[in-house]
């Protein structure tokens, strides 16, 4: 792959003032697991290097700040790796390109602060960025490369919703969080004969529903690629109590899964200018399973537990993978790049290409088929 033309580090690991590398790392939108085991295979594979490797605090927010910057060190990252969140903090309002300013009336207003970004990031002597995010912080990551920012990125989201990769680290382990939970639920469900209504995280795919509703052994699971018909969840459910064992029912839906003669639900928006959130499906789908079916129905929402706790084995090998590319693609001088898992081997792809579309689910694939051979309904 070409390398980008912005910043181009010698083999050695030295800038042509002759002075150590100075990299970058930020960590930006939601926390993911793995996290910190990313950060720590950067830090000490530039350190490796000769390297200098500093911390930004909150996404792009402490280029502006006091003591924004870190300095980090092997002993900085001793022990973090099975740490879920991050040491560095992170962001979902820090977009440098839709900055919010906040009038004395009242009224808030976006502006354009990506110029500012990149002089602030050479003010510290900086050469790199290891931007580690989902789609939206690795757009903003591509758009500050365009502006003459040397990035490399690192592609984090539960969601597992990158085109280029076939695995985001964090995945692994909220798909975990989700089958433990359903574990916990059968038992319950089957005590009372209740329909137990489990709504999980994906925005709008339905990864994790997927994987997490065939391992939590679920009923049925509901998501955004398949819209579903309430009539034929009632009738799976129904079947269910009919043949008597067992008498109670698991739904598992993904937040942004919708009828087919619907809309997905949002939640409120909690703040002017904010985007629309998925939320409250699962409640929604409880009162109409227990008016239509007349089984006692109930709704919940594992929400942030998917975000946190100790990053699986998987999750935290992926992690350490993607650091250690990132730091071979500033060696290589691939700026604008992205790392990727794409079996067998991790590659670099273009940021902007990354982040072009969406990976849904795809519903004639092996996993889909799976869980449709085991008697799973997806409602349609």
């Amino acid at each position: 792959m070409e390398a980008s033309s912005s910043t181009h580090p010698s083999r050695s690991g030295l800038p042509s003032s002759g002075r150590p590398l100075r990299i970058a790392i930020n960590t930006g939108g939601g926390d993911a697991p793995g996290l910190n085991a990313v950060i720590r295979s950067v830090v000490l594979s530039a350190l490796n290097l000769g390297w200098e490797v500093y911390g930004i605090r909150r996404g792009y927010e402490g280029l502006f700040q006091k003591d924004g910057v870190m300095r980090l060190d092997p002993k900085s990252v001793q022990g973090i790796t099975r740490l879920g969140g991050t040491i560095l903090g992170t962001t979902n309002r820090g977009n440098p390109l839709e900055w919010p300013v906040t009038h004395p009336d009242g009224s808030v207003e976006t502006v354009d602060r990506s110029g500012e970004i990149v002089d602030a990031f050479r003010e510290h002597g900086l050469d790199a960025l290891v931007a580690i995010g989902g789609d939206g912080s690795l757009r903003i990551a591509s758009a500050l490369h365009e502006r003459g920012l040397p990035v490399i990125g690192v592609p984090k989201t539960i969601d597992n919703d990158l085109e280029a990769t076939q695995f985001t680290f964090g995945f692994h382990t909220a798909v975990q969080t989700a089958t433990d939970a359903l574990d916990k639920l059968h038992s319950t469900a089957e005590a009372h004969g209740r329909v137990m209504v489990v709504e999980v995280m994906g925005r709008h795919t339905g990864w994790i529903g997927l994987y997490a509703g065939i391992s939590g052994a679920a009923d049925v699971i509901l998501v955004p690629e398949v819209p579903y018909d309430i009539q034929k969840v009632v009738e799976r459910i129904e079947k269910q109590y009919e043949d008597g064992k067992p008498n109670y029912s698991i739904v598992v839906v993904a937040e942004g899964a919708s009828p087919a003669d619907g809309s997905p639900v949002y939640q409120e928006v909690a703040r002017p200018g904010a985007n629309e959130r998925y939320g409250g499906i699962a409640d929604r789908l409880a009162r109409e399973i227990q008016e239509r079916a007349g089984h006692e129905s109930r709704a919940l929402v594992l929400g942030h537990l998917q975000r946190g706790g100790q990053p699986t084995a998987y999750d935290r090998l992926l992690a350490l993978e993607f650091g250690a590319a990132a730091i071979d693609l500033i060696e290589d001088g691939s700026f604008g790049c992205m790392v990727a898992l794409q079996p067998p081997h991790i590659l670099a792809v273009p940021i902007s290409e990354a982040v072009d579309r969406v990976k849904a689910v795809p519903v004639d694939g092996d996993v889909v088929r799976t869980a449709r051979r085991l008697g799973i309904s997806f409602g349609d």
